[in-house]
């Protein structure tokens, strides 16, 4: 099968060499964008059942054969979505792991600091740190791929996550306020550089869906640059911060606006991310079927 894919080069067998369990290693590489055509025939061999599939990225290959290979393969590589490295990627941020909750509520506790003081910096570092992207992507892999258990973990991630991160950022902020170092007058205070976390209107949404668009480009592409700026774009662990401080202060109305932002943000972010990805699908099936009709077309891009 591997030998009459266009997709596959540098084919290697090595008989008998597992043990456990016992049979041949197969290795090759494999062009990114006709990686699912690849996968799809192994599992209909039962290769993931009798033994295993493992995919690795190389970051450099030095090939005529790779070449060749690239450009008789339909699309291009660094468009090519590989569905089961994005359901593994974006599943391994479905858990309600301690890391996850640390890194939420650490997150969370430094963006209220940043709001009580207005400072960006701060508000830029919280969005780094929080974690809350992954079962936000997730959460769009499974409703495309109509995966209940995914759906069910990341939307568990991100309903039991945030209560709790604002909970710890509410003891944060009475603690702080205990001890001298922050106050109410400085979040009823004019922050005119953080003030728009509680203040959503139509742009929050637009700002929103852009970000999830970008979000999800950047999961399936493996351009973790991009996705840093994503981060860096939105407002959900601001605006959780903002909302838990507020709630400290028994500030209603600050509250009940943070809160907005954030349900505007995830609802953006998860419209976005599902609306790329059908997108996505529906683009490289037509691709995959003008190829079968026309012939191959031009590639890039390896997957080993």
């Amino acid at each position: 099968m591997l030998s009459g894919d266009a997709a596959v080069t540098h084919l290697i067998v090595l008989p008998g060499a597992a043990r456990e369990p016992a049979g041949d290693v197969v290795l090759c590489d494999v062009v990114r964008e006709g990686a699912n055509a690849v996968l799809d025939a192994l599992r209909e061999l039962g290769i993931d059942r009798a033994g295993s599939i493992a995919i690795e990225n190389v970051d450099v290959t030095l090939s005529t054969s790779a070449d060749r290979a690239a450009e008789e393969a339909p699309g291009l590589g660094v468009d090519a979505v590989v569905w089961d490295e994005v359901e593994h990627k974006t599943g391994q941020e479905t858990r309600l792991s301690a890391t996850y909750l640390a890194l939420l509520t650490v997150a969370t506790i430094i963006a209220g600091i940043g709001v009580l003081l207005d400072q960006p910096i701060l508000i830029v570092g919280a969005m780094v740190v929080g974690p809350e992207f992954g079962p936000l992507a997730a959460l769009c892999v499974g409703l495309v791929q109509r995966r209940l258990e995914v759906i069910r973990r990341s939307a568990l991630a991100l309903v039991v996550g945030f209560p709790i991160a604002m909970g710890f950022t509410v003891l944060a902020t009475w603690l702080l306020t205990a001890v001298g170092l922050v106050d109410r007058s400085m979040l009823l205070a004019e922050r005119p550089l953080t003030d728009f976390i509680w203040r959503p209107d139509a742009l929050s949404w637009v700002i929103g869906f852009l970000a999830g668009i970008a979000g999800m480009l950047s999961v399936t592409a493996a351009r973790s640059g991009a996705l840093i700026g994503v981060l860096i774009s939105v407002t959900t662990v601001p605006a959780a911060a903002n909302a838990a401080v507020a709630t400290a202060y028994g500030v209603p109305g600050e509250a009940a606006g943070s809160a907005l932002q954030l349900l505007i943000n995830l609802a953006a972010i998860v419209t976005a991310g599902v609306v790329t990805l059908l997108v996505q699908r529906a683009w490289w099936q037509r691709v995959g079927t003008a190829a079968a009709q026309v012939g191959p077309l031009s590639g890039s891009g390896r997957k080993r």
